[in-house]
Formats: structure tokens, C-alpha cells, sequence
């Protein structure tokens, strides 16, 4: 499961994206501390205990380094960076039943951009999983050669 490197300095904003996802409804927000708990529990139903735990670390962030997609008041997605570690995109994820209407590609968009503007000249992605074509085409990203386990070797019982 290696990492991925992305050049921030290439990265658009998708406005014509976030703009047709907006006339479906789907708005995408940068995180206040008051929704935390929504948030904490979406991603552990929906995911699993390490992503809570990541993305508890991206509310301690001032600001916040996560941001969510809503539908009709709920979370379907959520994308956080510097949560694992400083310069790291992830984790991220979007509801199955919502997954194919360009949601984690509008969450990607505006997680990098905000590394950039804050100083972020390369993000890395983190643990790419099966999720490797898509952060190649979506952000022409490059795999980084023996990076797996990478910064995750720290973790207990990997």
C-alpha cells in the first residue's frame, strides 16, 4: 500500500464540479468544531476506528483540516488532510450509495488546494489502497517507490 506524491502547484479549482453538485443537492462545507460528533459518527459507521481517530486529530488543527459533503442535512463523505501526519491528504471517504458523482474528487480538490494555500508545495497521499488509478488520473499523482508501510510502521501491531 504505498504513498503518493501530488504537486500542489498543478491543482485547479473544480468550480463547474462543486457547482452541478450543488444543483444535486450536495454542498460541501469546511468543518466547524460544533458538527465534531456528527462527523466522529459518520465516519465510524460508515468506516472504520482508525479514520475516527485521524480525523480527531484534523478538529485539533486551527483551522480545522476537514471538510464534508451534505445531502439533505446528513454527512455522505468527508475528506481530511495534516491529520495523520503534517503534509498528508487522508483519509477521505464517501458513501457507497453516493460514490460515482464526483463527491471524493470535489473533497480531494478542496483539501489540496487548502495545503497549498497553506504553504504545501507537494501533498502526499497516504495508504492508497485500491485507490491508486483514481488519485493518478483525478490528480496525476505518482506513487512513491518503497514507501509502504512508510509513516504507518509507527502504528501498533502493523
Amino acid at each position: 500500500m504505498p504513498d503518493m506524491l501530488v504537486k500542489l502547484y498543478n491543482q485547479k479549482e473544480e468550480s463547474k464540479l462543486i457547482s452541478d453538485l450543488n444543483e444535486k443537492g450536495i454542498s460541501l462545507k469546511k468543518v466547524l468544531s460544533p458538527d465534531r460528533t456528527k462527523v466522529l459518527e459518520f465516519i465510524k459507521d460508515n468506516f472504520n476506528d482508525n479514520w475516527v481517530n485521524e480525523c480527531k486529530a484534523a478538529f485539533m488543527n486551527n483551522p480545522i483540516s476537514c471538510y464534508v459533503a451534505v445531502k439533505d442535512k446528513k454527512v455522505i463523505g468527508f475528506a481530511c488532510y495534516d491529520a495523520t501526519a503534517k503534509n498528508y491528504f487522508g483519509p477521505t471517504g464517501v458513501l457507497e450509495s453516493e460514490r460515482g458523482k464526483g463527491i471524493g474528487k470535489a473533497l480531494l480538490n478542496k483539501c489540496l488546494l487548502s495545503m497549498w494555500e497553506n504553504g504545501y508545495g507537494y501533498a502526499i497521499i497516504g495508504w492508497t489502497n485500491e485507490a491508486i488509478d483514481f488519485y493518478k488520473k483525478t490528480v496525476q499523482a505518482t506513487v512513491i517507490e518503497n514507501s509502504s508501510p512508510g509513516i504507518y510502521k509507527r502504528m501498533i501491531g502493523l
